[in-house]
């Protein structure tokens, strides 16, 4: 064989090997390509990982599930309320307008998503077999980028509420967006929340002192950035997770929660 002719085989494998599909990488859900510039500094598969494995064990049948002694379903990495019809509850109502959001980015939502939740109560959902709600979980599980973006948005939007009640809004909110400003720190913001609250309801406090996520911003010392800021946080959580089993009533005997509270403060740092 000439050299010319060597020329065009080697060129041909080349091409051959270039057409090649790359490995298979790991799965990882993603949110529209049109997703919002705001959420450019968020690992937004780590957060909704993590976020799913505090609230569902990490698990795609824990998307759609049905607590005991609860009137209303909850779905999603972080547990959305959707309320059954003719139910009025005392919660806020989460999961039709994470279905809003998800159209508002131009996603397809699945008809059976609409208006309100397809089961009576408990024990309807727990006997119904036909796979309405396996097929929402698949749904969910492919979608927890887009679900994370909700939570974040829900977060950022609860900041002027902690602002307004704060007798020092100006650090609280300086706080808040260094820890926003990181995936560490939203984690922080959004799995305390789920965990305590935002520390806003008068109904929720001891001696008049409550353990939000409010509380324990203005606790924080200082104005901390990155990494500092979350070892920060997860300081000032354990002080006032300890300031609410001191305050609470000894009929509750809240001290045996505690070392299971501070270890979930420990995973902020």
């Amino acid at each position: 064989m000439n050299h010319k002719l060597l020329l065009i085989a080697a060129t041909v494998m080349l091409t051959a090997c270039a057409a090649q599909p790359a490995p298979r990488q790991a799965r990882r859900t993603t949110a529209p390509a049109a997703a919002s510039a705001s959420f450019r500094n968020i690992d937004l598969h780590t957060l909704g990982q993590r976020i799913w494995k505090n609230e569902c064990a990490g698990s795609v049948q824990g998307l759609v599930s049905w607590n005991a002694g609860e009137e209303f379903p909850s779905l999603g990495i972080g547990h959305f309320i959707w309320y059954p019809a003719g139910y009025i509850g005392p919660f806020d109502e989460s999961f039709p307008k994470f279905v809003q959001y998800a159209r508002s980015r131009g996603v397809q939502v699945p008809a059976y998503f609409n208006g309100t939740a397809p089961w009576a109560n408990k024990a309807t959902f727990t006997a119904d077999r036909s796979g309405r709600a396996d097929a929402m979980r698949q749904w969910l599980a492919a979608h927890v980028a887009l679900q994370t973006e909700f939570i974040i948005l829900r977060s950022r939007a609860a900041l002027p509420r902690m602002m307004q009640a704060s007798s020092n809004p100006a650090a609280v909110q300086a706080r808040y967006r260094a820890l926003a400003a990181t995936t560490q720190g939203m984690y922080c913001l959004v799995d305390y929340v789920n965990f305590k609250g935002e520390g806003l309801k008068e109904t929720e406090r001891y001696k008049g002192q409550g353990w939000g996520l409010l509380q324990v911003l203005e606790e924080m010392q200082g104005y901390p950035q990155g990494r500092a800021a979350t070892a920060e946080f997860s300081r000032a959580a354990s002080v006032i997770m300890r300031r609410r089993v001191a305050n609470s009533p000894a009929a509750r005997n809240e001290k045996k929660w505690l070392p299971g509270w501070l270890n979930r403060c420990a995973t902020y740092k």
